[in-house]
């Protein structure tokens, strides 16, 4: 089911522009953008004073099990994704059951239909032995491969299983690089390790360099397009600078931008714990500049809706993961009132940039022919996170108490209003995602 809608005078953030104007959506489809448009379709919203961007696409969410024993973290992580203006999101392979056969792909699929209120995808998972099933998977993102820090059997670390993969998938290949033979060294070596400020130390920048540098070398060699997810570090984002942009891209996430090992594990102690970690200011400043020039192609939340109860867990044994998908939009419009970048730049890497990654047609731009996912935005609008009811199943923020300039007011699905002014409205559900299947290879 498609909406009809009517943006008035609203600040548009149109591909090559920002303007302010009109927007018309028809069975869920933009149809005209202009200064005035005469016409009006379904409901009409008088924006004047706010900011209509396209819906926010994350293409790297953990919303745990969305069918057989926790149907309500898929509802509960679709909901609270809403309310942070994302209108699509991609979910990892390690949520339970593991997606690492076209089975368990569909299943999932399946139970996601009625129940999301945005639009979903899933990654298929390799597992070092199914190179088959990810190939004959179509209704998927793409291969997601852990080099380190998975559980069960989601994990890559043999180079000859590794080289396989990139010799012989027909889709795109996410990575998770970290070096799980240099994870383990770690590990042995800090045996008594009970300070989450360990954590940096123990999955150092080696741990990313080893896997990035191989799964780069990799792509390269088999002309396979690979996307990094969740940049760290300084030296992953230079050295990726110097590879060509149109077969890797790579993302980053907001925790890796706003949190420093200097103050964060301090304030949240295991609360901080994720893979691959927070570290130090350095770090985020060279990820920033990479971000601005374009060696970064989109933001990520790697959203994980661990309780606090969960978190609290004495370090090493907390769940690593942090939840992001409430507040990564209004982080980066917070730093557009900072005058850090532009709302373009935002709508760059937050929707067209996660679309162009994955090729998901007709999605992240305001333009006549694109879905009419959108997300409208007061400029303007100052609240303290933490201080609204948190939706995601976690019930608490990394960002707790900071306060935070850009809110969505509300978010539409193909022309469906579905979170309004705080309020999540029933009865709207998003659809499965779709991929352009291109040559993935040279």
């Amino acid at each position: 089911m498609s909406g009809n809608l009517t943006i008035r005078n609203a600040e548009l953030v149109l591909p090559d522009r920002v303007v302010t104007g009109d927007l018309v959506v028809e069975d869920g489809v933009i149809t005209e953008i202009g200064p005035h448009v005469e016409r009006s379709v379904g409901e009409v919203i008088y924006a004047s004073g706010l900011t209509l961007l396209p819906g926010v696409i994350d293409p790297q969410v953990h919303f745990r099990d969305p069918g057989l024993t926790r149907k309500e973290d898929l509802i509960s992580g679709s909901r609270a994704a809403a309310a942070g203006g994302i209108t699509a999101f991609l979910d990892m392979p390690n949520t339970v059951p593991n997606t690492d056969s076209v089975a368990a792909l569909h299943n999932k699929l399946a139970h996601a239909e009625g129940r999301s209120v945005v639009h979903y995808g899933f990654f298929i998972g390799a597992n070092g032995d199914n190179i088959d099933e990810l190939n004959a998977a179509e209704r998927t993102c793409g291969i997601q491969v852990y080099m380190g820090a998975s559980k069960d059997n989601l994990l890559v670390d043999d180079p000859e299983q590794l080289e396989y993969i990139f010799a012989h998938a027909n889709k795109l290949i996410a990575v998770h690089a970290e070096s799980e033979s240099r994870l383990r060294e770690r590990k042995m070596m800090y045996p008594d390790a009970d300070d989450p400020a360990q954590h940096p130390v123990i999955r150092d920048v080696e741990a990313a360099m080893i896997a990035t540098k191989q799964a780069t070398a990799f792509a390269l060699k088999y002309g396979r397009r690979l996307h990094m997810l969740h940049l760290t570090s300084a030296e992953e984002a230079d050295y990726l600078a110097t590879l060509p942009r149109d077969l890797i891209t790579a993302e980053v996430c907001p925790q890796h931008l706003f949190l420093h090992a200097e103050t964060a594990y301090e304030r949240l102690g295991t609360r901080a714990q994720c893979n691959p970690p927070v570290r130090g200011r350095r770090h985020a400043e060279a990820l920033k500049k990479r971000l601005l020039d374009g060696t970064i192609n989109c933001i990520a939340t790697d959203h994980a809706p661990h309780t606090i109860e969960e978190k609290q867990r004495p370090y090493p044994n907390a769940p690593s993961g942090l939840p992001g998908v409430e507040w990564s939009l209004p982080l980066m419009l917070n730093q557009v009132n900072q005058d850090w970048c532009t709302l373009s730049q935002v709508a760059k890497w937050m929707c067209e940039g996660p679309a162009s990654c994955y090729r998901i047609p007709r999605k992240g731009r305001l333009e006549v022919g694109f879905d009419g996912d959108l997300v409208l935005v007061d400029m303007k609008k100052t609240k303290t996170i933490g201080e609204d009811k948190i939706l995601s199943r976690s019930k608490w923020s990394p960002y707790e108490g900071w306060q935070v300039t850009g809110w969505p007011v509300l978010t539409a699905i193909l022309g469906q209003p579905v979170f309004r002014d705080g309020q999540i409205i029933d009865g709207v559900h998003g659809r499965e995602l779709t991929y352009r299947r291109m040559r993935d290879a040279t």
